[in-house]
């Protein structure tokens, strides 16, 4: 007697049920499968743009805005600073190296940034084809700046003032593209990079030079009335990242942020959300099970006979309940496999529509750690409700079911 064909034919016979469960399951596994890559598709966004920055010096505001602002380039920064002001904080022996931003215009929606070579270096990206910027108004580009807007070395274009499409054209001077940055899953991939100088230049603040100032590599001179949008700063030792944030908050108009407190406040934040939703996914699923034992026990109260006929041919009671067990098993194992397909083709289309500056760098199709526990959660919810029924199965009258027939 073939078990295994059994089960499949009994959960074709009763499509309406099979369906139903198969989606109840589906559905709470996607969703919980869906925020699991969600959360770790962020994290690793979030982590991978550190790339060792201790620090972030701007202008007083929100620590959490600047942060999201000069690392992640997805916020308003919280205003200009002198490069002179923070040029005096630099040179404490605690300090490694300092990195300086500037920005405010972009072009299509993409952030120009002034900055120095040390900022793609601190990537540790590849060049596609050309340069880094060796004077005023040449950029490089990254690779989704360059799939969104067609540009090649030798392109032209002018900046516009604001960080989203629709600003004041800046016509006076055009950028020229010296650089293609290789695809380096980072943030520089959705930026256009240049020197501060090209940055003042373009809003006429003063009358340039192309000389490069001691401290500041790039091609730009600087005169110390220059601002700037924020410094990202590397400390020699951990002892800095203790001492020195208190030190030029309480002592400077300047405010100091650290990305790993902030980060991982905001990912504090963000999981009392995840938390609340996965309530709803486990509740989902346990109604996906309740369905499960719901279609067992009425497929096997109108297949009384069919079994017991099974027991007078030859079937022992092992064999019914491996036929019961089987198919509430198979529909928690199809509605598993189902959930974890239906969340990635879920993140595959979103990431189609999404905003650029919070774009996925990539889809995960393999199976990560967290969702290993989505695996145990469905075979038990297959086997408490397949429970009921096996007993039943078991416990079968053979004579009395036929009698009643």
């Amino acid at each position: 007697m073939n078990i295994n064909r059994l089960c499949w034919i009994n959960i074709i016979r009763n499509p309406s049920n099979t369906i139903l469960s198969l989606l109840l399951m589906a559905f709470g596994v996607g969703i919980i499968s869906l925020l699991l890559l969600l959360n770790k598709s962020v994290e690793e966004k979030l982590q991978r743009n550190l790339n060792g920055i201790d620090m972030v010096i701007g202008a007083k505001g929100s620590p959490l805005q600047l942060i999201l602002s000069s690392i992640y380039h997805i916020d308003n920064p919280t205003g200009n600073i002198f490069l002179e002001e923070v040029n005096k904080i630099k040179s404490n022996p605690m300090i490694e190296s300092t990195i300086p931003l500037s920005f405010g215009d972009s072009y299509k929606g993409f952030r120009i940034v002034g900055t120095t070579h040390a900022y793609p270096k601190l990537f540790q990206v590849n060049f596609q084809a050309g340069k880094l910027w060796d004077k005023s108004m040449q950029v490089v580009v990254g690779s989704d700046v360059v799939k969104a807007c067609q540009l090649k070395i030798g392109s032209t274009f002018y900046s516009s003032h604001g960080l989203i499409e629709g600003g004041e054209i800046h016509n006076k001077y055009a950028f020229k593209v010296v650089g293609i940055i290789d695809k380096s899953n980072t943030i520089i991939d959705q930026l256009i990079l240049t020197n501060p100088e090209s940055i003042s230049k373009v809003h006429d603040r003063k009358k340039h030079s192309d000389h490069t100032h001691e401290g500041l590599e790039g091609g730009c001179s600087v005169d110390h009335n220059e601002m700037i949008t924020s410094m990202l700063v590397k400390f020699r030792s951990p002892i800095g990242l203790i001492k020195f944030p208190r030190q030029v908050n309480e002592t400077t108009n300047l405010q100091a942020a650290v990305p790993a407190f902030e980060i991982n406040r905001l990912i504090s934040l963000l999981g009392l959300g995840l938390r609340s939703i996965n309530m709803i996914g486990f509740f989902i699923i346990l109604v996906s099970g309740l369905s499960i034992f719901i279609s067992l026990y009425n497929s096997l109260k109108k297949r009384r006979y069919e079994l017991a006929l099974m027991r007078v041919y030859g079937a022992s009671r092992f064999q019914l309940v491996k036929l019961v067990f089987q198919e509430g098993m198979l529909v928690s194992i199809l509605g598993l496999f189902l959930g974890l397909l239906f969340s990635r083709s879920i993140l595959f289309i979103v990431s189609f529509f999404i905003s650029k500056n919070y774009s996925f760098y990539s889809v995960q199709f393999s199976l990560i750690k967290d969702e290993l526990c989505l695996f145990p959660i469905a075979l038990s919810i297959g086997l408490i409700a397949s429970l009921i029924p096996i007993i039943k199965a078991y416990r079968i009258n053979i004579p009395k079911t036929l009698s009643n027939v």
